[in-house]
């Protein structure tokens, strides 16, 4: 957390700064791990005070603000990291404050919890460096079966254990390949290249049910509460969750099989053995 849904509802939820003029920017006193920003605040401050916010786009897990000098800011919220527009759930956790003139929204700022969240200041070629497509693999919602097959056929590793890997598709995060695969009905313990091309186009179309429906209900609150959008509210997918951290509980969609949860890659997984046969 967060993934994919999380991180374009922040986007969304702060597009108000599009247009708006960098004032100031502050780096705020916080008692707990500092979070990484890159490069030092007062180069950073040199570099943005006074430039135009002409987009604000997402890549992969992480909010991007690009400048009209054409530099990008990037802030990748990790566990607790939050973009907020409006009040923040504890102010104990802020961490950087960015000031616009011209703006819908005239302050942003970042959040964090745990202090796991990074914020970079890019050039156009450490961007394409560190965040092109040799380093990410295409967006969760526009990545085609074709691709995704061609990525994986090959790969020994189980379905859900590469759809974690950002090489090969970006945005995709524990809980929400767990939700995929069991729309796509294919066991997350099955070796990609064992799946067949009816398999990977399920998958991929799982993908964009899922992650679309995610965002239409602002991302998935789980119990610890630390996700929230822009306007500190919960996001409501929670509730439609399938199998995710729903262990021992009856299947919703076959009614007949009970949620299960086995561990890969050091991480919860949960599947219905009916709708989502080994074999």
């Amino acid at each position: 957390m967060p993934e994919l849904p999380e991180v374009e509802t922040m986007r969304r939820g702060i597009l108000g700064v599009t247009g708006g003029v960098v004032e100031a920017l502050e780096k705020l006193r916080c008692p707990r791990k500092p979070i990484s920003i890159s490069p030092r605040i007062d180069q950073f401050a040199r570099r943005v005070v006074g430039r135009r916010v002409v987009a604000v786009e997402r890549v992969g897990k992480r909010v991007v603000l690009r400048f009209d000098s054409d530099d990008r800011l990037i802030f990748e919220p990790r566990m607790t990291g939050l973009l907020l527009v409006g009040d923040p759930p504890d102010p104990l956790y802020l961490r950087l404050r960015i000031e616009f003139a011209g703006a819908k929204n005239h302050e942003l700022w970042f959040w964090d919890r745990r202090g796991l969240g990074h914020i970079r200041l890019l050039s156009p070629g450490q961007f394409e460096s560190q965040l092109g497509p040799d380093k990410l693999g295409p967006d969760a919602l526009a990545i085609t079966a074709c691709e995704l097959r061609e990525k994986l056929r090959l790969s020994r590793r189980a379905i859900k254990v590469a759809l974690l890997d950002q090489r090969v598709v970006a945005g995709i995060g524990n809980l929400y390949a767990a939700e995929i695969l069991h729309v796509a009905g294919v066991h997350p313990a099955k070796s990609c290249r064992r799946l067949r091309k009816i398999d990977w186009e399920a998958i991929v179309d799982a993908t964009r049910l899922v992650l679309n429906d995610a965002i239409r209900y602002e991302g998935s609150t789980l119990g610890d509460g630390t996700y929230r959008n822009a306007l500190n509210k919960d996001g409501s997918y929670q509730n439609q969750h399938r199998v995710y951290a729903k262990a021992g509980t009856t299947c919703r969609r076959c009614k007949e099989g009970v949620i299960e949860r086995i561990v890969q890659a050091q991480r919860s997984t949960f599947f219905c053995r009916i709708c989502q046969p080994r074999r």
